[in-house]
């Protein structure tokens, strides 16, 4: 009798591949909380972007650039886009963490959406079906494809062009 041990049998998987900056995003927000008003109130200097505790949306972060621009979605109460932000800062340790494993972006208001999109827009139209919004609709910090960026901004009456980075 051997006294070798059965070698597991296991399928090989491919290596995570980074997330690389589509230079759109969406950062989700509960407005009881923290608002786009409130953002807006914080003027040009901006805001970290604390307390995210999701490594998927913290590697979203990891992965934003400067200049890059994210709906401002407030979650729970609204469901709906109401702003747009821009990072203003790359990831660095999210002061509110004590362990040292969490990082975030600083972000500032840039521009108000004219008309928000809720939740159930973006559901309903047909060219949003694989937005991060329809398909992870709990992840805080989400990319967004250029054509999906224009989309709602198209439906939030906002004209890209405005958003030259």
């Amino acid at each position: 009798m051997s006294s070798m041990k059965s070698a597991k049998t296991s399928k090989s998987r491919p290596a995570p591949q980074p997330i690389v900056s589509t230079g759109y995003w969406l950062l989700k927000s509960e407005p009881d909380v923290f608002s786009w008003e409130m953002l807006k109130e914080k003027g040009k200097a901006g805001e970290p972007w604390t307390g995210v505790r999701n490594y998927l949306a913290r590697n979203n972060m990891k992965a934003m650039k400067v200049g890059d621009l994210g709906f401002f979605y407030h979650s729970n109460i609204g469901k709906e886009i109401v702003g747009i932000a821009r990072i203003i800062a790359l990831a660095h340790p999210d002061p509110e963490d004590e362990t040292g494993t969490w990082e975030c972006v600083d972000v500032a208001a840039f521009a108000d959406m004219p008309k928000s999109v809720t939740l159930a827009d973006v559901k309903a139209n047909p060219a949003l079906a694989n937005m991060s919004l329809v398909t992870s609709m709990r992840l805080s910090v989400q990319p967004v494809t250029a054509e999906e960026w224009a989309e709602v901004c198209r439906m939030g009456g906002f004209d890209p062009k405005r958003a030259k980075r």
